[in-house]
């Protein structure tokens, strides 16, 4: 009895996948529910389980495919028998020990052991000469821990699979570890050219497929250009107060929570707060039951915030903000980030955000004009905190240096006015000015 692998259901948008790895190879027994391979989408990158117990048969698509809801990756055979696993054997006799050997005799095969050997059939002297060996390609290295994609571009590029720190499931090596080394310089190749001499500037070019994730990254971000009336209004806060509070408070915080206070859950609250006192920054266009225009309120506050992976940006959501403490929120948005850069994140955690919140900052961004996520019609980007002089609003007049950081809304015009727009970002700035009032929700 045979039962087919097929690829599941995963969502109403999502019609086909790439397969990013066999787990397993034909002829292996796999375990019912046991991981066979991992598909990537366009949102996640999942892992496809075994329907039932049995051994593997021939694959029905190769890595790097793309295949489509439904289709069949493979067969198990159920009929087939496990395989037992057998006894360790038994040590063999070790053999006699050798008498020393003379000390005349020892020089002769010390002296014997030092005379280089004759170069192989097909070789030429000068190699034998200077010691050199063919060296083994990089798909002679690291078999069992590398995708055969990853193989194949680590060939290409040069890459020392054995040097290369896997993120697949079980530290397999994958394309995009690959490429990051390369990226990185890290090919694991010595840096002079033939006979030591310096080789020259490279020119080398490579074209490789965009991920499906970027793929949808890219649609999504030139739809968002195309569709909405996308604005940007910026102003500035002094993070001082934040700071100063976080830094009384952060070991004792740590202490009771069991996590670190950072500056996104205060920028968090800070948002709830803005779309409470402007909810249209909240909803989005939709078309009612007649194909018009129409305008979807929203009572929760579900925030996106932006995560950098390793396969590219995505929006995992934090469900409803507004009822969250701030401790709950830095363990949220902690949970969220570890998992998106391990690639667990699922399908539902990125979907159906209200608001989104990205911080270029961490990256050094001092200013920058963020694409809204549809069909939300807001978002937030953060920047870098830089000491600057300001005037100083307890002595107006007067010169004062404060850490300040640069915020800026994008938002669609066609449903935030310009005035909501500045009430909403307004209201951001003070609430991190006067962070005392958001832990008292005054």
């Amino acid at each position: 009895m045979s039962t087919e692998i097929v690829v599941p259901t995963i969502g109403e948008s999502i019609t086909e996948g790439v397969i990013a790895a066999w787990l397993k190879q034909p002829g292996d027994w796999v375990e019912q529910d046991e991981t066979v391979l991992e598909l990537e989408t366009d949102k996640i990158t999942m892992e496809i389980p075994a329907p039932a117990a049995g051994v593997l048969e021939a694959h029905a698509a190769a890595e790097g495919d793309t295949v489509e809801v439904g289709a069949v990756l493979g067969q198990l055979n159920e009929s087939a028998e496990k395989p037992v696993d057998k006894p360790a054997e038994e040590p063999a006799e070790k053999p006699a020990a050798k008498p020393e050997p003379e000390p005349a005799a020892a020089a002769k095969t010390d002296a014997a052991q030092a005379k280089p050997s004759p170069p192989a059939s097909g070789s030429s002297p000068a190699a034998a000469s200077n010691g050199t060996t063919n060296a083994p390609s990089a798909s002679d290295r690291g078999l069992a821990a590398a995708t055969s994609l990853a193989k194949k571009l680590a060939d290409e590029h040069g890459v020392d699979l054995t040097a290369v720190t896997g993120t697949g499931a079980g530290g397999r090596v994958r394309e995009q570890d690959i490429l990051a080394a390369v990226q990185a310089g890290h090919n694991g190749q010595g840096g002079g050219g033939t006979n030591g001499v310096a080789a020259g500037p490279s020119r080398a070019v490579s074209v490789q497929r965009m991920t499906p994730l970027r793929q949808r990254v890219a649609t999504r971000l030139v739809e968002a250009q195309q569709t909405a009336a996308m604005l940007t209004t910026f102003n500035e806060c002094d993070m001082s107060a934040v700071m100063a509070l976080r830094k009384r408070h952060k070991e004792a915080f740590a202490e009771t929570h069991g996590i670190n206070l950072g500056f996104m859950s205060f920028f968090v609250k800070a948002v709830v707060r803005g779309l409470r006192a402007q909810p249209d920054v909240n909803a989005s266009i939709v078309e009612d039951d007649a194909g018009k225009p129409a305008i979807r309120s929203h009572e929760y506050c579900d925030i996106a915030i932006a995560v950098a992976s390793p396969k590219g940006l995505v929006v995992p959501v934090l469900r409803n903000a507004e009822s969250l403490s701030f401790a709950e929120i830095e363990s949220g948005i902690k949970d969220l980030a570890v998992r998106a850069r391990d690639g667990k994140i699922t399908l539902d955690e990125m979907s159906g955000g209200t608001f989104t919140i990205t911080n270029g900052g961490i990256f050094g961004s001092l200013m920058s004009t963020p694409i809204l996520n549809p069909p939300q019609s807001g978002i937030l980007g953060m920047h870098a905190i830089k000491n600057r002089a300001v005037e100083d609003p307890a002595n107006p007049g007067q010169a004062v240096i404060r850490p300040m950081m640069y915020l800026a809304l994008s938002y669609d015009h066609r449903i935030v006015d310009g005035a909501g727009a500045v009430k909403f970002l307004v209201a951001i700035k003070d609430a991190i000015e006067d962070p005392e009032r958001l832990m008292l929700e005054i």
